[in-house]
């Protein structure tokens, strides 16, 4: 079936895009966390209306590219984001926000594949590059400050990175330790439940079958009997 993603979806696709998935798929992920819509004739329809409209605003030679480019130099993008005490976001700012950002207050429309950018997890000031045009790159600066607060110096936002990665390396090698225990444990129970080798089954010889016949071995008869001369 087809639907329209309204958040961007990690291996399904970017928000605003009609994707085909199944009916399961649908039901019991996408429609309960509200990440897409059922892709109707109507819905489709003014999806394409509206990325019409926005291709209009779009740089189409290098002179309008330098236009856009020129204002985004000039534009700063805030968003106001969920974050932990280190400064973890709660989700993350993707292309698709930037873009959504830029026309909501520039009435620019970039392409999000122009946009080179990885998914941005914590709190701090970016330069996001965007390829405006063929030869026309720029940075548009951009914050990411957590609702009801400001962005603390960048000395602070790097010992606050460094923490967190601290932990994170402490807490990895605290789950290797308890998973090495585990394994000496499960070892020590495999080794007691092995019955030990005793001293008699130690000392026990098998003998070897003899490969003599019964016919090649004298008889006691042959042995009494006296040679002839």
């Amino acid at each position: 079936m087809d639907v329209i993603l309204l958040k961007d979806v990690d291996k399904v696709g970017l928000r605003g895009e009609v994707v085909s998935v199944s009916r399961g798929y649908m039901r019991n992920y996408l429609q309960p966390r509200k990440l897409a819509e059922l892709a109707t004739e109507a819905k489709v329809a003014e999806l394409e209306r509206r990325d019409a409209e926005r291709a209009r605003h779009e740089a189409r030679s290098a002179e309008e590219a330098e236009k856009i480019a020129e204002t985004l130099r000039k534009t700063v993008l805030s968003f106001d984001v969920n974050a932990g005490p280190q400064g973890t976001l709660f989700g993350s700012v993707t292309s698709t926000d930037i873009v959504d950002e830029l026309w909501r207050t520039r009435k620019i429309r970039v392409d999000r594949r122009k946009i080179e950018l990885d998914p941005i997890k914590r709190i701090g000031r970016y330069a996001v590059p965007i390829a405006v045009f063929e030869d026309v790159r720029v940075e548009v600066k951009t914050l990411v400050v957590p609702i009801g607060g400001e962005l603390p110096p960048e000395e602070e936002l790097e010992a606050m990175e460094a923490a967190e990665a601290e932990a994170a390396a402490a807490a990895e090698a605290e789950a290797a330790e308890a998973h090495a225990e585990v394994e000496a444990a499960v070892a020590e129970v495999l080794e007691a439940e092995t019955p030990p080798e005793t001293e008699a089954e130690a000392d026990t010889v098998v003998a070897e079958p003899s490969t003599e016949t019964e016919a090649d071995a004298p008889s006691q008869q042959d042995e009494d009997e006296p040679t002839r001369a």
